[in-house]
């Protein structure tokens, strides 16, 4: 049974950091797309980040862009997000995704397993 799992959220001023993590479980990270995702209230689910070790591909919505860094420990086989310089517009529930051959790596409806979500609330 292939499992992720999202931990690390929680409330943060502005400017401030958080490092989100996603242990998988039922697969191995390096073989698939594990991507993040945000949904805020009243908002679609969009795609923050991802990475294909198979490919190299990584992505980042422009939201995002040198303020978040995706990573991952293969030997927990874990994927983490690095948020820095965080700002209100960034307060989302943030979901961790894994797909096999997803090639739209932005489009949520592509990935089969998800994870519950973890609240992340940048607030003063």
């Amino acid at each position: 049974e292939v499992q992720v799992v999202e931990s690390g959220g929680g409330l943060v001023q502005p400017g401030g950091s958080l490092r989100l993590s996603c242990a998988a479980s039922g697969l191995i990270i390096d073989a698939y797309t594990m991507a993040w995702f945000r949904q805020a209230p009243g908002k679609e689910r969009e795609g923050v980040s991802s990475f294909t070790r198979s490919d190299g591909r990584i992505y980042y919505a422009d939201s995002v862009k040198g303020r978040f860094t995706i990573s991952s420990d293969n030997a927990k086989n874990t994927v983490y997000l690095q948020m820095n310089t965080l700002e209100p517009g960034d307060t989302a529930v943030y979901y961790c995704a894994a797909g096999y051959f997803i090639a739209k790596v932005s489009d949520p409806q592509v990935y089969p397993y998800w994870g519950q979500g973890t609240q992340v609330t940048v607030s003063a």
